[in-house]
């Protein structure tokens, strides 16, 4: 008996993984267009513009990463993420980056019940299933090594206890790329874990004037972040997203292009680019290779297709590396980029 039940396993195993493994239907794709309309239609009732964050926030939550947002203050960064949480009926968390934030103060603690006589955990406001972390770069390295082993892990650690945190988990983080006084440079490997980093742009003056009509009869000058149950996204399906994602087909032209793109950050690829050691310290590592096809998947599915095409590897291949891709301070000095490295990039590798 016991040697039927040890055979039965792995034909069971096979079978979940044929699942998976199995192609997107076109009534997946349908069902799946459908419900990301539904969080861009709640995007619309409270922010105005900003399009390109939008859609990041959205590929990113459907590819089950995290992403770092950075901008000047005033661009509703924090909007944009309350927003997202409202589009999920999960929990949401905000925290307050500070530089005198503890690890404990994020993960949670011990403490001792005097009606059990014991230690008992106390979990912090990481537990959620979008947590905010404003103004990421003012917390301590500390602090930030604890977050890499959230981020990383998918789990924190609390008295010698290993606690999973809450499935989907999303960290959205924000930063303030103007002010240098009281804040940390985030380390690279944090960095790494971020899926994607997306810089926000002023908005365009239509813009602003749709910004000022549709707070014009409100109460408050932040719009709205309440939950809104016509346009509110279950957990399951959040899960349904990223399953579908996951069975978006990507060819072997496709990886290869996708690992061309990141190899040549490193001066080599089919066409490495003369010159690019001057200016380039560290280049991308195989964790981009990962992330920008697991984006692309879905930003394929977000459009209703169930293949992925050379351009949505383009869309966010700034978004994917610009954070990956280490400039020396030769670079730096003479004020080139890590977005016009990818540039060259993205014109010198070769489009399947």
């Amino acid at each position: 008996m016991d040697l039927f039940s040890s055979q039965q396993a792995p034909h069971e195993d096979s079978e979940n993984q044929n699942s998976q493994n199995s192609p997107l239907s076109p009534e997946a794709a349908a069902h799946s267009k459908e419900l990301v309309n539904r969080i861009r239609k709640r995007f619309s009732q409270g922010l105005v513009g900003q399009d390109q964050l939008r859609e990041s926030l959205i590929v990113t939550l459907v590819a089950g990463g995290h992403i770092l947002i950075e901008s000047v203050p005033g661009l509703a960064k924090t909007t944009a993420a309350k927003i997202l949480a409202s589009c999920v009926s999960g929990t949401f968390k905000r925290i307050q980056c500070t530089p005198d934030l503890m690890p404990a103060d994020l993960m949670g603690t011990q403490i001792f019940d005097f009606g059990s006589q014991k230690m008992i955990t106390q979990v912090g406001p990481i537990n959620a299933n979008i947590v905010l972390l404003d103004e990421i770069n003012r917390s301590s390295a500390k602090t930030q090594s604890a977050m890499l082993e959230a981020m990383a892990e998918g789990a924190t650690t609390i008295g010698g206890e290993r606690i999973a945190l809450p499935d989907p988990f999303m960290v959205i983080a924000t930063q303030n790329p103007i002010e240098e006084e009281g804040t940390y440079t985030l380390p690279e490997a944090q960095m790494d874990r971020f899926t994607m980093k997306t810089v926000m742009t002023y908005p365009s003056s239509q813009q602003e004037v749709d910004m000022l009509t549709l707070l014009s009869g409100q109460t408050s000058d932040v719009p709205s972040a309440e939950s809104d149950p016509d346009n509110t996204l279950s957990l399951s399906d959040i899960a349904y997203l990223r399953q579908c994602s996951r069975k978006v087909h990507v060819s072997d032209a496709i990886k290869d292009y996708i690992v061309d793109i990141v190899t040549t950050s490193r001066g080599a690829g089919s066409r490495p680019i003369n010159g690019l050691a001057t200016l380039v310290r560290l280049g991308a590592s195989p964790r981009a290779s990962i992330a920008l096809m697991r984006v692309a998947q879905a930003q394929a599915l977000l459009t209703g297709r169930d293949y992925v095409i050379p351009e949505d590897v383009k869309a966010y291949a700034h978004d994917v590396l610009r954070h990956r891709i280490l400039m020396t301070f030769e670079a730096l000095a003479d004020g080139v980029t890590s977005d016009q490295i990818i540039d060259s990039i993205i014109e010198t590798v070769p489009v399947p």
